[in-house]
């Protein structure tokens, strides 16, 4: 039987990278989405991946729809926390609703998702957990205090739930891109990327989503049962923690 890995974010950019290699890896997937009705159903027609809408910030939404994906597809065995979103200003101009809305969609949905599959996962001796953090969460950035913050966090989170986890066959670990070619990267201007972007990358270019994804599928394989409670940097020579 095929495994079933659910991705959270996971009909654009990155996460639409990594719900198709976990597809091409042989996994049934399941793609999560926040709101972009026509982004969702234009992935789902390219790639033959179910989609499901649901605000992973709140516990109960997480409940429902992890409940509907198991019944459509089977227990999950790999998640993916990978939906996140960005409300960058400096902190002295943050308002409160900038800090929660941060906090709470890409630290709080690694509770409120990972709480759904974590039993299963106990009671089947087998699970991965793999978050997606952030470079900018290991090294901070300017205007994004509510960002690093939460991205630290999952770091944080990750190291403590795979100690607890270790000898039930389940691994939890940590992914922290740079700066990929997705749209959100592309909304910078292309001066300010080309001057002030790519000459802090070693490599001297933008990842692609497909190389987070490839991080991704080697994580999740049954032969990556040795790594847990790792942070895996994928920025191109940036930043090391």
């Amino acid at each position: 039987m095929a495994r079933v890995a659910l991705v959270t974010g996971g009909t654009r950019g990155i996460g639409a990278a990594i719900s198709k290699a976990l597809k091409a890896a042989g996994y049934k997937v399941a793609a999560s989405y926040a709101g972009n009705d026509a982004a969702a159903e234009k992935f789902k027609a390219e790639s033959g991946i179910p989609v499901y809408k649901w605000d992973v910030s709140s516990f109960d939404a997480c409940a429902a729809g992890v409940k509907q994906v198991e019944a459509d597809l089977g227990p999950v065995d790999v998640l993916v926390n990978n939906a996140g979103i960005t409300k960058d200003t400096a902190f002295h101009k943050m308002t409160l609703e900038q800090w929660n809305a941060v906090i709470n969609t890409n630290l709080g949905s690694l509770f409120n998702m990972t709480r759904q599959v974590i039993e299963g996962m106990r009671a089947r001796k087998f699970g991965r957990v793999i978050s997606i953090s952030s470079i900018n969460g290991q090294k901070g950035q300017f205007g994004q205090v509510n960002y690093s913050a939460a991205k630290a966090g999952d770091i944080g989170f990750t190291k403590a739930l795979a100690l607890e986890n270790a000898k039930g066959g389940i691994t939890v670990n940590v992914i922290c891109p740079g700066y990929i070619n997705t749209e959100m990267v592309q909304a910078v201007p292309k001066d300010v990327l080309e001057k002030n972007v790519i000459p802090q990358i070693p490599v001297n270019r933008l990842g692609e989503p497909e190389e987070i994804a490839r991080a991704v599928v080697f994580l999740a394989a049954d032969d990556a049962g040795f790594i847990t409670g790792s942070t895996l940097t994928v920025n191109g020579g940036q930043y090391h923690a």
